[in-house]
C-alpha cells in the first residue's frame, strides 16, 4: 500500500520528488523504470552535472540526483520550480545564465541516503519530499518472499507468474471498455443497423467474462497462496526486527551504517545454514534461531566492546514487545525512571535508600499498582530484610526479600533492581538477556581475520574501525602470507594524507585489474575524498576475483554513509583485562630480544615495563576515576621504552657499572615516552608515582620480595628466571597462570572504583536507549506526547523567577565595589541571560506545539530534551557544567536564585556555595585580591591555603572568617573523611561520594606557605573533572593525611562542586 502511495506520488505530484531513501529502495525502482528512457545519474558534486542536466532539460530524458544532503545547489532552482518561460512555440527554462530549451517528458529525481535528513522549508516548497524508508511490515512481506522463493520456489514463481497476470487481464479489460465506449461515441444512426458495432459488443462480452473469470480464479488461488505464505511469517517477522535494530544503531554511532542489501546477504546465507526439516514449525525454529545468531554475530564483528550489551539488550526487547511479553511502559521506566520535576512529599524510611532510587520506587508504584501496589510498605515494615539483600555483592541473582517479586516478569524485576542498585543494573542486562535469548547472546564473536576474509568478496571494502592503541596493519600482513597464492608482494600499503589521492586511485587501479589487496590506512584524514572513492568503486563492474580493498578509519560522523553500507565492518579493540593484556603485549616481543640481552636486570625490568603498560591502559576503563583524559597509549610507546632500556642497560654493562640508571630510565618513560602523552599535570602525577612503585633496587630486594599486587587469591610479582634459561616462556608461563578479570585493587584503586565503572555503564546505556525509542506516540498514562511536553514547558515556566534589575543593584553599592561584588553582578548578568533564555524557548515551544508557530529544529531538540527529562542543550550553554537530570537541574537552578538574592539583601554569605555560582574560581581569585589590598601583599606571590573544619553545616558557623572564606557542598570522591582526627580515611564499601565538611579557604603569600602530611586536591565542577581543554578545575585544596601520598594518588581522589 505504502509503496504504491509512494510510486503515484513519485510520477504524479506537481513538483519534482525528492526521495529519503536510506535502503536504496526509491534508486533501484528508478533506476529499473527509467532505464529504457535513457536515465542520466550525477551527484551535486560532479564537476560536469550542469552539462549532462540540460542535455536531459532539452531531449526530455530522466535526470536523477544521488546522495543530495542539506543542502541543494541554488543553481537548479529553476528546474525544481518549474519556471518555465516561452510561448507555446518554444518554452524554456534559465539553468545558470543559459537558456535551455524545455521538453515537457523531461523529469527530475533526488535522492538523499540520510536516513533523517534536516531539511528546511525551502526543500518542502520547492520539491516534494517523500519517505522511501522500508516499513516493519513492509520489510516483512520482502522477506517473506525471500523465505518462500527459497523453501516452496513453485510457490513463490506461481504467485509471481499471477500478479502479472492479473495486472495484464485487468488493463485489458480496461482497453476492452474504452474500445466500447469509443464505437459507442462514434457511431452515427440506428444502433441495431449498425452490424460492426453489435459484433464488437458480443466480442467485448465473452473476453469480458473470461477475463472476470480469470480474475476470479487468480483471487481464490492467490488466497491459497497466501494462507501457505502465511506458514512461514513468523521467520520474515522476525527478520524484519532485527534489521530495525541494526539500523537504529546508526543514532548511536554514525559508523553504524547497515544497507538493506547486505542484510538480505545475510539472511539468505543464514536460510542456507539452518537445518532443514519436514515439519514446518520446527523447520520455522531452526530458521529463526540460525538467523537471529548469525544477525547477532555479523552486527558484534562491526560494534564497540561498549555497545556490544546495549543491542544485545534492544534486540531481545524488541523481539520480547513483537511477541507481548515487554510493554513500552515499561521499557520507557526502565530507561527514564522517575523524571518528575516535583519532588514526592513522601519521605524516604531509611537512610541507606539512594535518594533517585525512593523517587523512582515512588513512580513504580502508580505506573504498575498490579504488581508493586504495596512495595513502600514492604521496604518501610521488612527494612532489615531489603537492606541485607541490597548489600548483597550481586542481589541481581539472589531471591527478594519477599516471595511475591520473585513472581514478576524478568523485565519488571530489573525495574525493581532499577530502584536499589544502579550499579547492578548492567549484570541485570546481562541476565536478562540469557534468561530471554540464551547464554550465547552475552559471548560476542572472538574476531578472527581468516573467517572474515571468507566471509569478504571483491566488491564489498571491508573497513576496520580503530580504537586508541590498535593497528590491524600487523594482522593482515600475517594473514596474507597464510592465503594460498598470496603474498607480501600482494599486499600494497599506503597511508592517507594531503596529496596521497591520486596514488590511492592509481593503486586501487591496479589491485582490481592484478587481484591484490590494497591496504588505504587512517582514511579519517582525507574524508572528502572518500566520495571521490565511493565513485571509483561504484565504476568497478568486474573485479580480479582475489581483489580486496581493506580500510582503517578512526570513528568520524563525516565517513560517506555508501561506502559503510556497502561495506563488512570490523571493530578492532585492544585486549580487556590485565592477563589479556600482558599477554598481548609478551606475544608480540620477539625471542631474540629476550635471550640476546647481556644485562641480568633487562627481562625482569621488561616484565615490570609490560606490567605498567598494561595498568596504564587497563585504568581507562574507570573513566574519570582513572585518567582525566583517556590517553591512547599503545604498541609503540611500550617498543620504544623497551629500546631505551636495552640502550642504558648494555653501556652500563659494558662500563661495568653495577649501578641501574634508575632516574635516567623513569624520566624517560614515565616523563617522556607515557608522560609525553599526558597533557593533564594530575595525570601525570600519576604516572610518576607508577615509576617509583614499579622502578628501583627494590625490586630485586631478596630479603622483603617485591610485589605488585598481593592479597589473599592472587599474587603479581615478577617471575623468578632458573639458573641456565632466561627465555620469554619462563615468563609467558607465569602470565598463563594469571587470573582473566582482576579487581581495580591492582591499579592502586579502591573497590567501589568497580561500583562507579557499572553504573557509568548502565547510565551509558540509558543514553543511548533514550536515542533509539520511537519519539513519537503517547507517554503513558493516557495523555499524547504533546500533551506531556506542553505541561513540563508550564511547569517549568511557573518556576521561572524574575531577572534581576542590574542598574538598581549597581546604584545600592554605589561606587565602593569590593572585587567580591565585582563577581556577583558578573553572576548576575549570566544568570540573567538563562532565565530570558529559558522563557523564551519554553513560551515558543507551548506556540509551536499548539500550531501557532513552525517547530524549529531548536525547539524540537528542547521538546525531546524535556520529553526524556534531560535537560536542552540550549539552556546548557549558558548554566554551569552539569550532569544532572532536568528535574535534579531545577532545584540546583532555584537554589542559586535563593543564593543570589539573600546576598543582594544580607551582604555576602558568611559560608559561600561554591556550586551556585557560574564561575566558582572567580571568586576565589576575588578573595586573593581583596586580602592583597588589605595586607599590602604582591598578588603574584599569594596564593590559597585551605583547612576542613569541624562544622557539617553553615548554620554552625557563627561568625565569617577574618581573612578568606568558608566553603560548603563540597563532596570527597575516591577517599572518606575521618571527622575525629581530621584526615583522609578509606572509603566505605559502596560510598563513593561522601560529603565534606565545611572548608575553609584562606589566602596567604606563598614563600611562607609549608606544608607538612597533606595530600594536594584536585577541586573539580562535577565527576566528569578536567577535559583536554583543561575545562573543569576550579582550585587545589590541602587534605590532612595520615597515609603516603602515592595512596591517594592512585586512588584517584578529588573533590567536586556537583553530585550527578
Amino acid at each position: 500500500e505504502l509503496s504504491i502511495q509512494n510510486g503515484i506520488l513519485t510520477t504524479q505530484a506537481s513538483r519534482f520528488a525528492y526521495c529519503i531513501d536510506p535502503q536504496e529502495q526509491a534508486i533501484n525502482w528508478i533506476k529499473n523504470k527509467e532505464a529504457a528512457h535513457n536515465l542520466k545519474i550525477c551527484t551535486m558534486n560532479d564537476p560536469d552535472f550542469l552539462k549532462h542536466l540540460e542535455m536531459s532539460i532539452k531531449y526530455g530524458f530522466p535526470f536523477l540526483f544521488k546522495d543530495c544532503d542539506e543542502y541543494l545547489d541554488p543553481v537548479i532552482d529553476n528546474v525544481l520550480e518549474k519556471n518555465i518561460k516561452g510561448a507555446s512555440g518554444r518554452e524554456f527554462i534559465m539553468l545558470g545564465d543559459k537558456e535551455v530549451d524545455y521538453d515537457p517528458n523531461f523529469r527530475l529525481y533526488l535522492t538523499s541516503k540520510l536516513p533523517n535528513p534536516k531539511l528546511t522549508p525551502s526543500h518542502f516548497g520547492k520539491s516534494m519530499v517523500i519517505n522511501y524508508q522500508v516499513t516493519l511490515k513492509g520489510l516483512e512481506d520482502q522477506l517473506l518472499s525471500v523465505i518462500v522463493g527459497m523453501e516452496r520456489k513453485e510457490l513463490e514463481e506461481t504467485r509471481e507468474r499471477l500478479i502479472q497476470e492479473t495486472s495484464t487481464n485487468k488493463k485489458l479489460l480496461k482497453d476492452l471498455e474504452d474500445a466500447l465506449l469509443r464505437e459507442l461515441a462514434t457511431s452515427t444512426g440506428n444502433m441495431l443497423d449498425n452490424v460492426e458495432l453489435v459484433q464488437t459488443l458480443e466480442e467485448t462480452k465473452t473476453k469480458a467474462t473470461e477475463v472476470m473469470d480469470k480474475l476470479k480464479e487468480a483471487v481464490k488461488t492467490s488466497a491459497d497462496i497466501e494462507r501457505l505464505r502465511d506458514g512461514y511469517r513468523p521467520a520474515a517477522k522476525r527478520g524484519a526486527i532485527l534489521f530495525f535494530v541494526l539500523s537504529d544503531m546508526a543514532t548511536v554511532s554514525p559508523m553504524y551504517q547497515y544497507s538493506l542489501a547486505n542484510y538480505l546477504e545475510v539472511f539468505r546465507i543464514s536460510l542456507k545454514k539452518s537445518i532443514p526439516d519436514s515439519i514446518l514449525e520446527k523447520r520455522l525454529r531452526n530458521i529463526i534461531d540460525t538467523l537471529t545468531y548469525n544477525v547477532y554475530n555479523y552486527a558484534c564483528t562491526g560494534l564497540f566492546e561498549k555497545h556490544k550489551l546495549l543491542y544485545s539488550f534492544q534486540m531481545t526487547a524488541q523481539i520480547e514487545m513483537q511477541e507481548d511479553r515487554v510493554k513500552q511502559e515499561e521499557l520507557d521506566f526502565f530507561i527514564k525512571g522517575n523524571i518528575a520535576l516535583e519532588k514526592s512529599k513522601r519521605q524516604k524510611p531509611h537512610k541507606w535508600l539512594p535518594d533517585q532510587g525512593w523517587e523512582d520506587m515512588i513512580r513504580l508504584v502508580e505506573v504498575f499498582p498490579d504488581d508493586f501496589g504495596s512495595l513502600l510498605e514492604d521496604v518501610e515494615k521488612h527494612g532489615r530484610d531489603w537492606k541485607r539483600w541490597y548489600e548483597l555483592e550481586a542481589p541481581e541473582s539472589a531471591a527478594f526479600p519477599s516471595p511475591k517479586y520473585q513472581q514478576l516478569t524478568n523485565i519488571r524485576k530489573l525495574l525493581l533492581l532499577r530502584c536499589f542498585r544502579v550499579d547492578r543494573v548492567f549484570r541485570g542486562i546481562q541476565d536478562y538477556v540469557s534468561h530471554a535469548m540464551g547464554e550465547k547472546y552475552n559471548k560476542p564473536p572472538v574476531i578472527n581475520f581468516e573467517e572474515i576474509y571468507g566471509t569478504s568478496s571483491p566488491n564489498v571494502p571491508i573497513v576496520f574501525i580503530l580504537s586508541p592503541g590498535t593497528e590491524p596493519a600487523n594482522d593482515l600482513m600475517k594473514l596474507v602470507d597464510r592465503v594460498e597464492g598470496m603474498g607480501q608482494n600482494k599486499l600494497k600499503m599506503l597511508a592517507m594524507g594531503q596529496g596521497q589521492e591520486k596514488a590511492a586511485l592509481t593503486l586501487l587501479e591496479n589491485c582490481v585489474a592484478r587481484g591484490m589487496w590494497l591496504l588505504l590506512q587512517n582514511c579519517h584524514l582525507l574524508v572528502k575524498w572518500l566520495r571521490e572513492l565511493e565513485k571509483a568503486l561504484e565504476k568497478i563492474s568486474k573485479p580480479h576475483p582475489d581483489f580486496r580493498l581493506w580500510l582503517t578509519t578512526d570513528p568520524t560522523p563525516d565517513f560517506p554513509i555508501g561506502i559503510l553500507q556497502r561495506s563488512m565492518k570490523v571493530v578492532t579493540e585492544p585486549p580487556n583485562g590485565l592477563m589479556l593484556n600482558l599477554r598481548s603485549t609478551f606475544f608480540k616481543i620477539p625471542s631474540a630480544a629476550f635471550t640476546d640481552a647481556v644485562h641480568p636486570a633487562f627481562r625482569p625490568l621488561v616484565f615490570a615495563l609490560a606490567f605498567f603498560h598494561a595498568v596504564v591502559q587497563e585504568r581507562r576503563k574507570y573513566g574519570k576515576v582513572g585518567w582525566n583524559i583517556p590517553y591512547d597509549f599503545n604498541e609503540s610507546d611500550f617498543q620504544v621504552c623497551m629500546l631505551i632500556m636495552e640502550t642504558y642497560l648494555t653501556k652500563a654493562y659494558e662500563q661495568r657499572d653495577t649501578k641501574i640508571p634508575w632516574n635516567s630510565l623513569k624520566y624517560l618513560i614515565g616523563e617522556v615516552m607515557y608522560g609525553g602523552r599526558a597533557i593533564d599535570s594530575f595525570d601525570r602525577r600519576i604516572l610518576n608515582t607508577y615509576m617509583d612503585e614499579y622502578m628501583g633496587d627494590f625490586i630485586f630486594d631478596t630479603f622483603q620480595p617485591f610485589h605488585f599486587f598481593k592479597n589473599t587469591e592472587v599474587d603479581y610479582f615478577i617471575p623468578p628466571e632458573p639458573e641456565d634459561n632466561g627465555t620469554k616462556e619462563v615468563y609467558m608461563e607465569y602470565i598463563e597462570s594469571l587470573p582473566i578479570a582482576n579487581t581495580p585493587e591492582v591499579f592502586g584503586l579502591h573497590l567501589n572504583a568497580e561500583i562507579g565503572y557499572y553504573t557509568q555503564q548502565a547510565k551509558d546505556i540509558w543514553m543511548q536507549l533514550i536515542e533509539m525509542q520511537p519519539q513519537t506516540g503517547d507517554s503513558g498514562g493516557g495523555i499524547s506526547r504533546e500533551e506531556f511536553i506542553a505541561n513540563i514547558a508550564s511547569d517549568v515556566l511557573s518556576k521561572l523567577p524574575a531577572g534581576y534589575d542590574l542598574d538598581k543593584i549597581r546604584k545600592k553599592y554605589g561606587l565602593d565595589v569590593s572585587p567580591t561584588t565585582v563577581v556577583l553582578l558578573q553572576e548576575l548578568e549570566r544568570f540573567n541571560n538563562l532565565i530570558s533564555r529559558m522563557g523564551k524557548s519554553l513560551r515558543e515551544l507551548k506556540r509551536a506545539l499548539a500550531g501557532e508557530v513552525g517547530m524549529s529544529a531548536e525547539l524540537d531538540e528542547v521538546s525531546k530534551a524535556l520529553f526524556n527529562g534531560m535537560l536542552p542543550g540550549i539552556w546548557r550553554k549558558l548554566a554551569p557544567a552539569t550532569l544532572k537530570s532536568l528535574a535534579n537541574w531545577m532545584l540546583h537552578f532555584l537554589r542559586r536564585n535563593q543564593q543570589y538574592q539573600s546576598w543582594i539583601n544580607d551582604g555576602e554569605p558568611a559560608v559561600i556555595w561554591l556550586s551556585g555560582l557560574h564561575i566558582p574560581e572567580s571568586y576565589l581569585t576575588a578573595l586573593v585580591q581583596a586580602t592583597c589590598r588589605k595586607n599590602g601583599w604582591p598578588l603574584d606571590r599569594s596564593t590559597l591555603y585551605t583547612q576542613v573544619t569541624h562544622w557539617s553545616e553553615p548554620d554552625e558557623v557563627a561568625e565569617r572568617a577574618h581573612q578568606g572564606c568558608f566553603v560548603h557542598g563540597l563532596y570527597l570522591e575516591g577517599a572518606a573523611w575521618d571527622k575525629e582526627n581530621a584526615c583522609l580515611i578509606k572509603q566505605r564499601p559502596k560510598e563513593l561520594i561522601v560529603d565534606l565538611p565545611i572548608l575553609k579557604v584562606i589566602p596567604i603569600e606563598a614563600h611562607k606557605l609549608k606544608l607538612q602530611n597533606t595530600f594536594r586536591t584536585p577541586v573539580y565542577t562535577t565527576s566528569q573533572r578536567r577535559n583536554a581543554m583543561g575545562v573543569g578545575l576550579v582550585f587545589e585544596a590541602d587534605l590532612a593525611t595520615t597515609d603516603h601520598i602515592s595512596h591517594w594518588t592512585l586512588q584517584g581522589v578529588c573533590l567536586i562542586l556537583n553530585t550527578d
